[in-house]
């Protein structure tokens, strides 16, 4: 049965998390905060969906000043029209004034691969962090593509099932992300549901 093969896949893949690299991401995070530095999470497609639920979490449950390019449709075509798809990212950072202090969380299956053209607005946001000086870090799939070369600390979600690596890998954003926005080393607030005594 389908729902028995993606569900033992998806327990395989939380088995085969590297913990040390989430922690790694979660101390990196907390530098992030801890200077005052702004949290850009950046996704594309499903990921930008990701995007959006997470900047609520860090923002609500984890103290962060904490935005996603893709949440404002308007300036997104506007930059994407004007400028082009492989900067749009890079360009709304450059509007942001990305500095030193902060810090940019990629949701990717991919990671970014500039000579296939795949998500190239990831590698060109990246670039501009590392001119920058801004923190990198991930969470993606397969190898991890230019994230993974190029992040202080990723996460990369095991392949398990080849063909299977995008639902199972944006799967795997959700629950990592909402490991960090509970870690006690970031999390400021209480869930409201935990909160709420029976």
């Amino acid at each position: 049965m389908f729902t028995d093969v993606f569900l033992k896949e998806s327990s395989q893949i939380i088995d085969g998390l590297d913990r040390m690299s989430i922690e790694k991401l979660a101390d990196t995070l907390l530098q992030v905060r801890n200077s005052g530095g702004r949290l850009f999470i950046l996704g594309v497609g499903g990921s930008a969906g990701s995007a959006s639920h997470a900047v609520n979490d860090f923002r609500k449950l984890a103290g962060f000043e904490a935005y996603a390019p893709t949440d404002n449709v308007s300036e997104l075509t506007a930059r994407t029209n004007d400028d082009g798809w492989e900067t749009v990212f890079a360009n709304w950072l450059l509007g942001s004034r990305l500095n030193k202090n902060d810090g940019l969380l990629i949701f990717s299956v991919g990671g970014g691969n500039a000579e296939l053209g795949i998500s190239a607005n990831l590698v060109c946001a990246i670039d501009l962090a590392k001119q920058n000086g801004a923190k990198i870090v991930g969470i993606v799939g397969r190898d991890g593509g230019y994230t993974a070369k190029k992040a202080d600390a990723v996460v990369v979600v095991p392949t398990i099932n080849p063909d299977h690596v995008t639902p199972h890998t944006e799967g795997m954003h959700g629950i990592v992300w909402h490991l960090l926005v509970s870690h006690p080393k970031l999390k400021t607030n209480a869930t409201k549901w935990e909160s709420v005594k029976n």
